[in-house]
């Protein structure tokens, strides 16, 4: 049949190709983030290129709980993720006029809700569809849709409004759409098949936004000439970012799947929300407010004045944020906090004042001092536990 009957994942489920085309899109995405915020270069602007990867995640998190649940390459289950795929594409190309239309064409900031809307509606049917006979799943998937109408009506209202407004209804939708869906999933009926899928799938988008910040060093270096400042300035920025991939996949995301594979039924699918599609949040956030710091320090390497507050906010902002993300993940994972993310984040905002009046280029060596050090200390302090942690997954 061309349209067989959607399959329940078991536990040896994996991440398919399908899924890592399906992702393409949220590197362009990314990509689109990061330039709004550049452009705008203003706290309100970041603002409101962090709600839009709130969305932006929030469409991601929920075709990955689809694809833990049923094989989304096969039948009718492709192609409705194919229309997904194609509704957001269209909302990362409108991602520049989200909030500010520009003369001629049509409406920006509704063409984004209609494309997200689309591809919303297309996850709850295609969900029903993958519950099969397992009807509690499906009175879930349903009752869940609430928080989606809710926030849809705050998304249309702000569009049509548009001006100051527009921000704040979208805010008040995201904030909707994430807090009903949390109450009304809690202790409900939600299936996590496989553990290794789901690990294996955040990894994945957390190098999707890892390759964001390595295309910002480039975008920053667009319009310089090649220099020793610039050159500099890259192969640091390429550090961070290996910091950044070392904090998370040394250790933390095996020993992470392992937690999680121990789990079963109602605890397994709670701390899969949790620490995953909750968590992951600021996560992701960190890493591309991050890649906006390091766009802004390249693309004046070459010039004598200090970073500034906005460059420097970013890349130490970010980069806290990712490094205290990743001590709540590993609480809400394996129930201690990592005390040396949190000094090192600590540290990054208690330097931000030093790193705006700095050279860029010694700001992002600050930044880079620190994450490296922290990945260090753990590695260093945490060796035999570390090599017991990897000796497992081989």
């Amino acid at each position: 049949s061309f349209f067989p009957r959607p399959k329940t994942a078991n536990e040896g489920h994996r991440v398919t190709t399908f899924e890592l085309f399906f992702d393409l899109v949220f590197v362009f995405a990314f990509t689109q983030v990061t330039e709004f915020m550049a452009e705008s270069h203003s706290a309100f602007g970041v603002l409101q290129a962090m709600l839009i990867l709130g969305y932006l995640w929030w469409g991601w998190a929920s075709y990955g709980w689809l694809a833990n649940q049923t094989h989304v390459d096969e039948g009718l289950v492709r192609i409705g993720m194919c229309v997904a795929m194609v509704a957001m594409f269209v909302v990362a190309l409108v991602i520049p006029e989200a909030f500010v239309d520009l003369e001629g064409g049509l409406s920006g900031p509704l063409v984004f809700v209609v494309a997200y809307f689309v591809m919303r509606l297309a996850h709850l049917v295609l969900y029903v569809v993958a519950a099969g006979d397992d009807a509690p799943l499906r009175r879930q998937v349903i009752r869940t849709s609430i928080a989606m109408f809710t926030g849809s009506v705050l998304l249309l209202t702000g569009a049509l409004i548009g001006g100051g407004a527009q921000t704040w209804l979208w805010l008040a939708a995201f904030l909707a759409d994430f807090v009903l869906t949390y109450v009304t999933s809690t202790g409900g009926n939600w299936r996590l098949q496989s553990a290794a899928h789901w690990a294996e799938r955040h990894g994945l988008v957390v190098i999707l936004a890892l390759g964001e910040s390595i295309v910002a060093i480039g975008v920053g270096a667009a319009h310089e000439p090649i220099s020793v400042p610039l050159l500099f300035g890259a192969v640091l920025a390429i550090a961070l970012s290996i910091a950044f991939w070392w904090l998370y996949f040394d250790v933390t995301a095996i020993e992470a799947e392992h937690h999680l594979s121990r789990e079963q039924g109602v605890r397994r699918v709670a701390m899969a929300t949790d620490a995953y599609t909750y968590i992951h949040l600021p996560l992701i956030a960190g890493i591309v407010i991050s890649a906006l710091g390091v766009e802004d320090v390249i693309a004046h390497v070459t010039g004598d004045k200090p970073l500034g507050w906005f460059g420097a906010s970013a890349l130490f902002g970010g980069t806290a944020l990712y490094l205290a993300a990743h001590a709540l993940f590993w609480k809400r994972v394996g129930g201690h906090w990592k005390i040396w993310r949190l000094a090192g984040g600590t540290a990054l905002l208690a330097l931000l004042p030093v790193g705006a009046l700095v050279h860029p280029l010694v700001a992002l060596g600050i930044a880079v001092a620190v994450s490296l050090a922290v990945a260090a200390t753990e590695t260093q302090r945490y060796s035999e536990k570390r090599a017991e942690i990897r000796e497992k997954r081989e």
